[in-house]
């Protein structure tokens, strides 16, 4: 256990002696903010670009998405992946002209103007990780939420659990960031 705390800690600080000002070099690689507690602990700004995201999970990730909450805010609409199992979640978020199931190559009917796939990197399949997937609704609607028209599940393949946003607006900008205790994926979508 010491031994594994000892190696967090130095790859941490492997990890934050590189950041810094690199001449100006950009990179669409984020570390988002990790944060620990509740639905409305995530930033709370509105997103400023449409660029894709991506994280990087952790070595030991195996997780399974347990639910799929939406939400408004000022400014913004939020889409919350609960994950269970073990780990932090790496991702890749981007706009897509066609929503395409990984695996079967099916197209699947998404409502909206246009459409958010978000893969979900180090996901494990419930069957090997013991944990209850989402069971819910397909797709996830909140009236609340005037800018998602649905969240859409397509599924886990090879290590990673897919899903497509529906978006009622041309390609707004969006947030990506993740909490922990327990873990979650949010999408942070403007409504402005």
């Amino acid at each position: 256990m010491r031994n594994r705390m000892v190696l967090m800690v130095a790859a941490a600080a492997m990890v934050l002696g590189g950041c810094g000002d690199d001449g100006g070099s950009s990179s669409n690689t984020t570390t988002a903010p990790t944060t620990t507690g509740t639905f409305t602990d995530a930033p709370d700004t509105a997103p400023r670009d449409a660029m894709p995201k991506r994280g990087t999970p952790s070595n030991d990730a195996g997780l399974t998405v347990t639910g799929i909450r939406i939400g408004h805010h000022p400014g913004f609409d939020r889409v919350v992946y609960e994950l269970g199992g073990a780990g932090t979640p790496g991702w890749i978020v981007q706009y897509t002209g066609e929503a395409i199931q990984d695996g079967s190559g099916k197209v699947i009917d998404v409502a909206g103007g246009s459409i958010l796939e978000v893969q979900i990197t180090g996901s494990a399949y419930p069957f090997d990780n013991g944990v209850t997937p989402y069971s819910g609704p397909d797709p996830a609607t909140d009236p609340s939420a005037p800018v998602i028209a649905g969240v859409y599940r397509s599924g886990v393949f090879e290590g990673t659990t897919q899903s497509f946003i529906g978006v009622n607006a041309e390609r707004p900008a969006f947030d990506v960031s993740m909490l922990a205790n327990p873990a979650r994926l949010v999408i942070d979508i403007a409504t402005a």
